[in-house]
C-alpha cells in the first residue's frame, strides 16, 4: 500500500511503525472473512481492510473524524484478521496506534468520557475493583436480572499450596481476576504443585497494563508494565523459570512488553527478558510430564472456548484442547472457533449491543454438541460467557484441579 504521511506525523516513532504496517497490506480482503464485526454489520468500514483505509486517511490527511472514531471503536482487536492475513499485517498494533491518535483529535460525548474515565480509574486497580465487586455481590439478589447476570457470584477458595519445590515460577495476579475468579491462580498453583513446581505471586505486581493501553492511555499502560517488571525482577534474578499467566488476554500484553518498551533505555532489556520468560499456563502444563496426574474426569463432556488472545494473539489455538484430551477428558464439538465471544477487554461495556450479539452467537457455537460444561482460558471471556451460559463455565485449569484425586 502506497503511503504519504502528513507532516504532523513524520517525526513520530509510532507513525513510522504504522507506515510500515500499512505498506504490508495488499488490499486482498481475506481479513473480512474472519472479522466478527464485518460478519455482523456487512460494512466495509467495520472490517480490517476498511479500518486500515480509515487509518491511512488519518495519517495522510493529519486529522480524524467522528466516523473514524466510531469504526475504530467497533473493532474488538480480536486479531482474527492477523491469523488470516497472507501478508502478515500487524493489524492489532496498527489499530492501537490509530486509536491513540484519534483519541487526541476527536472529543467524545461527556457520557463516553465519564465511562472511560471510570474504567481507567477502577478496573486496573484490584484494591479499588474488588471492594466494588464485593458490594455488587452483596446486593446481587436485589438487582435487575440484566445487571445481576453480569456480576459473578463470590467464589469460596482454599489455601495456596505450602510445599516448596526447587523449581519456581511466578504468577501474574492481575487486577480483576483476584476478586472475580480467585480460584484460577489457586487451581494453577495446586496443579503445578503436583508437577513439582512452586507457583508464587509477587504482591507488588498488578494489572498487566492492557486495559489502559487498549483504552488509548498508553502512558498508564506502560507504567503498569514497568511496575510489574520491577516487582518480578528480583524473583527472576533468583532463578524463576517463567512468568506464568492464566489470563490469556494479559499474557498477550506481557509477551509484548519487550516491543512496547524497546525505546525505554532503562527498561528495554528487562522488558525483553520478561517477555521471553512469559508463558501462557497451557504452554507450561503442555511441557510437563502429566502421567503422574491421577484424574477422575467424572464422565462429563467439555466444550472448550479458546479466547481470541490465545488463538490469535499468542497463536496457541489448540493448546487447551490437546492438554484436556491428553488427560482423558471427553471434548464436545464446537463451531466457529475463530470468532470472538464479544468480551474483548472493556468491549462488552463500551459496545454492549454488538457484544451481546457476539455472545449469543458464541454460546450457540459452543453448545451445538450439548456439552455438560464449558471451559475457557481468560477471565474476561469467563465472566462474559457466564452471564448467559446455561452450562457451568470455568477456567480450564479449575476442571483439571477438581479432577485430581
Amino acid at each position: 500500500m502506497k503511503t504519504d504521511f502528513h507532516a504532523r506525523f513524520r517525526d513520530e516513532p509510532e507513525a513510522h511503525e504504522a507506515e510500515a504496517i500499512l505498506r504490508a497490506c495488499v488490499h486482498c480482503g481475506f481479513c473480512n472473512a474472519t472479522c466478527p464485526t464485518y460478519q455482523l454489520l456487512g460494512d466495509e468500514r467495520d472490517g480490517p481492510r476498511g479500518r486500515i483505509y480509515l487509518m491511512k486517511q488519518l495519517f495522510e490527511e493529519g486529522s480524524a473524524t467522528v466516523k473514524t472514531l466510531k469504526h475504530l471503536d467497533r473493532c474488538l482487536t480480536c486479531r482474527a484478521c492477523e491469523t488470516t492475513c497472507p501478508s502478515g499485517v500487524q493489524y492489532g498494533r496498527l489499530v492501537d496506534i490509530g486509536r491513540h491518535v484519534v483519541e487526541k483529535d476527536v472529543k467524545r460525548p461527556l457520557k463516553e468520557r465519564l465511562l472511560r474515565w471510570c474504567l481507567l480509574k477502577v478496573l486496573p486497580y484490584r484494591k479499588r475493583f474488588t471492594p466494588l465487586l464485593r458490594m455488587g455481590q452483596l446486593f446481587r439478589p436485589l438487582l435487575p436480572r440484566a445487571l445481576r447476570n453480569k456480576i459473578p457470584r463470590r467464589q469460596a477458595h482454599s489455601r495456596w499450596p505450602e510445599k516448596q519445590h526447587p523449581r519456581v515460577m511466578v504468577a501474574l495476579a492481575g487486577c480483576a481476576q483476584p476478586g472475580a475468579t480467585p480460584n484460577t491462580n489457586l487451581a494453577a498453583a495446586r496443579v503445578l504443585d503436583k508437577l513439582g513446581v512452586s507457583l508464587v505471586e509477587v504482591p507488588e505486581s498488578g494489572c498487566c497494563g492492557a486495559a489502559s493501553y487498549h483504552l488509548s492511555d498508553h502512558d498508564a499502560g506502560l507504567d503498569f508494565a514497568r511496575r510489574n517488571i520491577d516487582a518480578w525482577w528480583p524473583v527472576v534474578e533468583q532463578g524463576a523459570e517463567a512468568i506464568v499467566i492464566t489470563a490469556s488476554g494479559c499474557g498477550t500484553m506481557v509477551k509484548d512488553y519487550g516491543h512496547l518498551l524497546a525505546g525505554d533505555a532503562k527498561y528495554a532489556e528487562k522488558a525483553r527478558i520478561i517477555s521471553e520468560l512469559s508463558r501462557d499456563l497451557s504452554e507450561i502444563v503442555a511441557a510437563e510430564n502429566l502421567t503422574g496426574l491421577k484424574l477422575d474426569g467424572g464422565g462429563q463432556r467439555i466444550a472448550v472456548h479458546c479466547p481470541c488472545s490465545l488463538q490469535h494473539g499468542q497463536q496457541l489455538p489448540d493448546a487447551v484442547d490437546s492438554i484436556l484430551r491428553g488427560l482423558g477428558f471427553e471434548l464436545a464439538a464446537t463451531k466457529d472457533k475463530h470468532l470472538c465471544c464479544g468480551s474483548a477487554g472493556t468491549y462488552s461495556i463500551l459496545q454492549p449491543a454488538l457484544s451481546q450479539q457476539l455472545l449469543d452467537n458464541k454460546l450457540e457455537a459452543l453448545t451445538v454438541d450439548d456439552p455438560d460444561r464449558i471451559v475457557t482460558a481468560n477471565v474476561g471471556c469467563q465472566l462474559h460467557l457466564s452471564s448467559k451460559s446455561k452450562q457451568p463455565l470455568k477456567h480450564w485449569i479449575e476442571v483439571v484441579d477438581e479432577a485430581m484425586t
